[in-house]
């Protein structure tokens, strides 16, 4: 199989990368993506081919908040081994406080097709965690 196509990585600038690594440390992790680089202002994770990296926004950038419903990155999706872990993971996020989005619909937010869990990370950029 080629390489053609798939994705690389992706990069993130952050509001506070101490929170950030926090989130998706843990996050990530359970997804069996591991540290792969970190420096002062930022922080990768790798699984397989593909990373994520989070960088420290500097402070003269600031000046507006990230909203996912402006132009721009609006969610980042990952595939859940089953429901039963989209499951574990909702309420894994719940005890942490995290907002999980579309609670009455909830885990079809997505449709009848979709098992999924959507939630906020500390920048309220919407994720998704879904078994198909």
């Amino acid at each position: 199989m080629t390489k053609t196509g798939l994705l690389h990585h992706v990069e993130i600038y952050v509001d506070d990368l101490d929170v950030t690594k926090d989130f998706w440390g843990w996050f990530l992790k359970r997804l069996d993506y591991s540290v792969f680089q970190e420096w002062k202002a930022g922080i990768s994770y790798k699984k397989a081919e593909t990373y994520l990296v989070f960088v420290q926004t500097e402070e003269r950038y600031r000046t507006e908040k990230y909203h996912r419903c402006h132009s721009g990155l609006n969610h980042l999706a990952f595939h859940a081994e089953s429901q039963e872990m989209v499951d574990t993971i909702t309420d894994e996020l719940r005890e942490r406080g995290v907002k999980i989005l579309y609670e009455d619909c909830h885990p079809y937010a997505a449709g009848e097709d979709c098992y999924a869990v959507f939630f906020e990370d500390p920048m309220r950029m919407k994720v998704e965690l879904c078994a198909y």
